[in-house]
């Protein structure tokens, strides 16, 4: 929290029930690089932190920065230290991609302009493999998920809307099983597009919103579906990325497990 920050119209303030874990401040031992060249970084990331700084955040100075940490920022000094330099001296940190601030999950960043471009150009492209595991109430039957994403379904949320309509963009979510609980499902979800809380938003719709959702966790008239599943935050995770790397053209992928608190909730679930 940072208590300098100063509220805007229109902005929303959400309060949760239970706190996010805290963060390290910019500490660059609370990032783990996962590969590092000359042109991408590849991290991972935790829960409770925000992939880049808010663009009304963008002229915040380094003391306010350290309050309130993202991503790119522990990022470049993780970075640093590995290379035994100062960060100003780094190349700046060029955002490809970004997770929600409560999922966890592997994250690139682009290290130059031409694999900015490239990465850009393959996330575009939908040849990136992103693929999260995310845990719902009920029973989930595995589906391809594929709907128009507007930005205001007429409640202020992202949702879907008439195909084609407006501004909205084509998302679409393949969904399989990875392990039925007695009241839960653990869910694989396959991003064919990567739009904004997509993953969240198809599940939502279906009748079964990711366990810990505090936004899209309400029916059409508005009733908010229950969630006893005691969720230590949002139980949404970007297992696995892939892609062709942008110098070598080679492909690359990497995986990363379930974090403690996610795993741990899985136990307790199949005791339940």
């Amino acid at each position: 929290m940072d208590p300098a920050r100063r509220l805007k119209a229109g902005e929303v303030v959400e309060l949760l029930a239970r706190a996010t874990p805290a963060i390290k401040g910019e500490d660059p031992e609370s990032v783990v690089i996962r590969h590092l060249d000359e042109d991408v970084v590849v991290v991972e990331k935790a829960s409770g932190i925000s992939t880049v700084r808010h663009p009304a955040e963008q002229d915040w100075d380094e003391k306010r920065r350290v309050l309130v940490p993202t991503l790119d920022d522990v990022t470049q000094l993780a970075i640093a230290k590995k290379l035994g330099k100062k960060k100003h001296e780094l190349k700046r940190l060029r955002i490809v991609q970004r997770l929600d601030k409560d999922t966890s999950g592997l994250v690139v960043f682009g290290r130059s302009a031409a694999a900015e471009r490239e990465l850009g150009r393959q996330f575009k492209a939908h040849t990136v493999v992103r693929r999260y595991i995310t845990i719902v109430p009920g029973t989930f039957k595995p589906r391809t998920i594929s709907s128009w994403l507007i930005r205001d379904r007429g409640d202020g949320r992202r949702g879907s809307g008439p195909e084609g309509a407006g501004e909205g963009k084509h998302a679409v979510t393949h969904v399989r099983l990875f392990e039925q609980l007695s009241k839960h499902t653990i869910l694989v979800c396959q991003l064919e597009t990567g739009r904004t809380h997509q993953i969240r938003i198809h599940l939502s719709e279906a009748g079964h919103p990711v366990c810990g959702e505090a936004v899209y966790n309400r029916r059409n008239d508005g009733s908010v579906i229950p969630d006893e599943s005691s969720a230590p935050r949002l139980a949404l995770h970007a297992t696995e990325l892939g892609f062709v790397h942008p110098t070598t053209l080679k492909e690359v992928h990497w995986e990363m497990p379930l974090p403690d608190d996610l795993q741990q909730m899985i136990e307790r679930l199949r005791k339940s």
